[in-house]
């Protein structure tokens, strides 16, 4: 499926996975290994920007959480991708976020992130206390969203 495919149909803490379609390199070819996983990967889909600025266009954009590197329990770094709705990447969504989980939004509004993804509500309060957002958002995943994205033939494959 396309990256708008995922813009429009795609639900916040979605495991999104892409791809270009090449084969993967051998481990000694270093630097057409690194040019490879920039186009061939996956994360947790964690925002949907109605519009982000590309030169002089403006386009919607999906990013994905890649991954958090640190030690300790102390991250350092976060690892983030961002992609333009007309990318040419080919682009799957291999898991929903299960019902009765939380999304803790950063804010309220169409271009909320989502931080946190917490089993339950208990959870993400919980969690709230621990990090401090201040403007955060919990939005619970319910029967009712994913029955409605089935009746309205949004179901992403």
């Amino acid at each position: 499926m396309s990256a708008q495919l995922i813009y429009d149909l795609v639900p916040l803490g979605s495991i999104v996975n892409y791809s270009d379609g090449s084969p993967r390199p051998a481990d000694r070819h270093r630097k057409k290994l690194a040019a490879w996983e920039n186009r061939n990967g996956g994360g947790r889909l964690i925002r949907k920007q109605a519009e982000a600025r590309v030169g002089n266009t403006t386009l919607p954009s999906i990013t994905l959480h890649k991954g958090d590197y640190g030690s300790q329990g102390t991250i350092v770094l976060r690892v983030h991708q961002t992609f333009s709705v007309n990318s040419d990447l080919k682009f799957s969504a291999n898991e929903r976020p299960a019902i009765g989980t939380v999304l803790v939004l950063d804010r309220a509004g169409d271009d909320a992130e989502l931080v946190h993804l917490a089993a339950n509500r208990t959870g993400a309060e919980e969690w709230l206390t621990r990090h401090g957002y201040p403007n955060a958002v919990l939005q619970q995943v319910t029967a009712n969203t994913v029955a409605v994205d089935a009746v309205e033939g949004r179901t992403a494959a």
